[in-house]
């Protein structure tokens, strides 16, 4: 029995997370392990909530809006039990199972934003194995996170194409000893990690052709179906700056090692170089799904009716270097990373709100950038990384990117 909980549920990845336990609940085969969803967690999409937790059938459902939970609590009361806010959602994260009694759940974190943060250290000190889609939260904590699963055992196994496909490399590369936490030994045979990048709706295109693009444009990935936040980030090319933040805590490995190449087709998802100049790469169809379902049933492989790559028909893989002149948001990614400390989290949040506010029509595309530069730039505090000291520089970069 695999418990699961999926913080995000109501969310892209989420839905994507639940569809994949459909299917696995629907394709049983002798071998397969059985998966029980514990626990569900939103913000406030009361109607999408409700048919979740009828399909489902969890013990908790958290809405992080309180209004949102009394809706769902009048419809959906006698079913399981509600609850709201960010001690539901720690709540959530921290649930575990009952067959066998208190066994660890496998937490999909799927929420946007810094938000994803507290609740991951809740399930961490639980005891429970993080399936991560949360990317903002290594980015911000990564120094605090990737020591506390190590004290606790846990696992977290990362849901995007890119960490996921790395990580299969380096499993199947054997990189991690069996039956132990891939934390406690880097590899030394790693050259070099390439993360690959689609370069989004506006590859190509210069600092002049961006000028006026729109909120609908910027939101038309070619290749990926994603939510509206990580869409954007993938027009700017911040997604991949965060990506590169988050694989160096993922793998441990320093940035100068971690590269990024452009790869239109969306194919292969990330490539690992060894230190003798062979490279691994990681192929699949570009289908959330598949990523998702990998970490869900890890170490297992289980069978799907998901996209297959046919090979049978002609195509080609390009690959060239980023432009970090007209997608700047890359470059001052590595520029958080070199300076350390809690440059990371103000990118982070400068990002946030920079995003937000143009999907509002408040700034153009290319402020984006501009906002999360000067924020970094007025940053000047040397403070310990702690809880505390990131939840005060995000709380600073908030303010200050609304100025």
């Amino acid at each position: 029995m695999k418990n699961i909980v999926v913080l995000g549920s109501t969310g892209s990845v989420g839905t994507q997370a639940l569809d994949v336990l459909h299917g696995l609940r629907a394709n049983r085969t002798s071998n397969a392990r059985l998966y029980e969803v514990v626990a569900l967690a939103a913000h406030s999409n009361v109607d999408l909530m409700e048919e979740q937790v009828r399909e489902f059938s969890p013990k908790l459902a958290v809405m992080y809006d309180e209004k949102a939970a009394v809706e769902l609590k009048r419809r959906v009361g006698g079913l399981c039990e509600v609850d709201f806010g960010m001690d539901g959602l720690r709540r959530a994260a921290s649930l575990r199972g009952d067959f066998p009694p208190n066994s660890p759940s496998i937490v999909v974190n799927a929420l946007v934003g810094a938000i994803g943060l507290l609740p991951t250290i809740a399930a961490i000190e639980s005891g429970n194995d993080i399936a991560l889609a949360n990317k903002e939260t290594l980015v911000c904590a990564g120094e605090i996170i990737m020591p506390l699963a190590k004290e606790h055992g846990v696992e977290i196994l990362p849901i995007d194409s890119e960490h996921s496909a790395i990580f299969q490399c380096l499993a199947e590369h054997g990189g991690w000893r069996e039956n132990q936490s891939r934390h406690e030994e880097p590899n030394r045979a790693v050259e070099r990690l390439i993360l690959t990048a689609s370069g989004g709706p506006f590859r190509g295109k210069t600092l002049l052709e961006m000028k006026d693009v729109s909120v609908e444009q910027a939101l038309a990935h070619p290749n990926w179906s994603m939510g509206k936040k990580i869409s954007i980030d993938s027009a700017t090319m911040m997604n991949k700056g965060l990506e590169v933040i988050e694989g160096r805590c993922l793998f441990d490995m320093p940035p100068e090692k971690i590269d990024v190449v452009l790869h239109p087709q969306s194919v292969v998802h990330s490539m690992v170089e060894f230190c003798d100049g062979q490279v691994l790469a990681q192929l699949g169809a570009p289908d959330m799904r598949n990523v998702i379902q990998y970490a869900l049933t890890y170490p297992a492989r289980l069978s799907n009716n998901f996209g297959r790559i046919d090979f049978s028909r002609q195509f080609s893989l390009d690959f060239s270097p980023p432009d970090m002149i007209n997608f700047p948001c890359l470059a001052l990614a590595y520029a958080s990373l070199k300076k350390g400390g809690l440059f990371p989290a103000v990118l982070n949040t400068a990002n946030e709100v920079a995003v937000a506010r143009f999907l509002n029509g408040e700034i153009g595309f290319l402020d984006i950038p501009k906002i999360i530069e000067r924020t970094m730039s007025a940053y000047n505090e040397n403070l310990r990384v702690d809880v505390d000291s990131i939840l005060h520089a995000q709380k600073w970069a908030a303010q200050e990117a609304l100025i």
